[in-house]
C-alpha cells in the first residue's frame, strides 16, 4: 500500500493535460485549501478532486470492493476518508469556493470524452 501514489496519479495527469492543452491554467494541490485539491484554478475560484474509487468508497462503483481481510478496519478507514472529503467540501463551499468532484472510474476509456468535456462545460460556464 506504501506505494500508492497521492499525487501526479494517471487520472490526475489526464485531467490536468486535457485541462491545460483547452487553455486552463491552474495551481496544484495548493496548501492553503482544505484538502489540497489536486486542481485549484484561483481566478474561476473553483477547484477539482480527482478521487481513486476505492479510496474514497465510490458508492454504486464496480471498483470500490472491500477487502476479505481486515474488512472493518478497512471500512473504518474508508469511512473515515469519506468524511473527510466531505469536511473538506464544506470548507470550501464555506469559502465561496466551487467544487468538482471527479472520480476514477468517470475517466475510464468508455466514458473519459463524455467526464472531460462535462468538466470543460462546467469551467467554461463558472468562466462567463
Amino acid at each position: 500500500m506504501s506505494q500508492i501514489k497521492g499525487k501526479n496519479t494517471k487520472p490526475e495527469m489526464l485531467v490536468r493535460k486535457f485541462l491545460f492543452a483547452n487553455g486552463f491554467r491552474y495551481k496544484l494541490h495548493d496548501k492553503k485549501l482544505p484538502g489540497k485539491p489536486d486542481l485549484v484554478f484561483p481566478k474561476l475560484r473553483t477547484v477539482i478532486f480527482i478521487h481513486g474509487c476505492y479510496w474514497h468508497g465510490h458508492e454504486n462503483c464496480k471498483y470500490f470492493i472491500l477487502p476479505k481481510t481486515r474488512s472493518v478496519w478497512w471500512l473504518k478507514k474508508i469511512q473515515s476518508n469519506k468524511q473527510r472529503d466531505m469536511d473538506n467540501f464544506l470548507k470550501i463551499r464555506n469559502k465561496n469556493w466551487k467544487v468538482i468532484t471527479i472520480f476514477e472510474c468517470e475517466l475510464k476509456p468508455k466514458v473519459k470524452e463524455k467526464t472531460l468535456k462535462k468538466i470543460l462545460n462546467r469551467l467554461n460556464k463558472i468562466k462567463q
